[in-house]
C-alpha cells in the first residue's frame, strides 16, 4: 500500500512518543527528505499525490494539535510537516494532466472542399501575379510558384504551370494585356455605381 509510505516513517512514530527537539528534528529532516524523494525519484505522480494527501490528513487530525498540546515541541513539528506536505502538493498538482487529456477527442470530419475555379486558368494567373506585385500576401514574401500551387490546390485547377500561362499573357497584342483584371475592375465599378443609385432611390 504505497499511500502509507510517508506515515510509516520514523517521524510519525516519534511525534507519538517524543516531545523534545533533539529527537524530533532528525526525524523531521528524514521525513522531508522522504517527501522530496517521493516526488523526484520516478513514482507515478498520481500515487505520490495520494501518499501526500494521506499524510496531510493524518497530520491535520493528529491529537497533538489539540488545544492542550498545540504549543508542544511535537505540535510545532507536526505543523511544520503539514505545511511542507501542503506546499509539495501545490507544486505537484499543476503537473497532473486533466482526465480529459488522456482521452483523445474524436476528430471532427473536415468538410469537403467544394470550391472550384470555373473561369479560365489565365484569369486566375492574372490575379495571382497581380497579388504578388501588390505584395498583399505574407508581406510580399511569397513567390508566385508558392502562391499558384496553393490556389491551384484550393480551387482544383489542373492546368500547365503559371509561368507558361504568364508567358502567353505577355504575348497579347492589346494595349492592356490584363483582360481579366480590367474586366474585374470595370464590373466592380459598375456594381458600386448601381448600388449607389439604389441607395439614392431609397432616400
Amino acid at each position: 500500500m504505497e499511500y502509507i509510505i510517508l506515515t510509516e516513517t520514523d517521524f510519525f512514530r516519534r511525534i507519538n512518543e517524543a516531545d523534545n527537539h533533539n529527537e524530533l528534528h532528525p526525524a523531521y529532516r528524514d521525513f522531508t527528505d522522504k517527501v522530496i524523494r517521493l516526488c523526484i525519484e520516478g513514482m507515478d505522480i498520481h500515487r505520490a499525490i495520494l501518499a501526500l494527501t494521506y499524510a496531510e490528513t493524518e497530520l491535520q487530525f493528529h491529537h497533538k494539535l489539540s488545544e492542550n498540546e498545540a504549543n508542544s515541541i511535537s505540535g510545532l513539528y507536526i505543523r511544520k510537516a503539514l505545511a511542507f506536505v501542503r506546499k509539495t502538493q501545490k507544486f505537484l498538482t499543476p503537473q497532473v494532466p486533466p482526465l480529459s487529456a488522456s482521452t483523445p477527442k474524436p476528430k471532427t470530419p473536415q468538410p469537403e472542399n467544394t470550391l472550384r475555379w470555373t473561369g479560365k486558368a489565365s484569369d486566375l494567373v492574372e490575379m495571382l501575379y497581380g497579388m504578388v506585385e501588390m505584395g498583399c500576401i505574407n508581406g510580399g514574401e511569397m513567390s508566385i510558384g508558392e502562391l499558384s500551387a496553393f490556389f491551384y490546390s484550393l480551387f482544383g485547377v489542373e492546368a500547365k504551370d503559371c509561368y507558361h500561362i504568364y508567358s502567353d499573357i505577355k504575348l497579347r497584342k492589346n494595349d492592356s494585356r490584363t483582360y481579366f483584371l480590367d474586366k474585374m475592375q470595370e464590373k466592380l465599378n459598375r456594381r458600386m455605381d448601381m448600388d449607389e443609385e439604389k441607395d439614392r432611390m431609397r432616400k
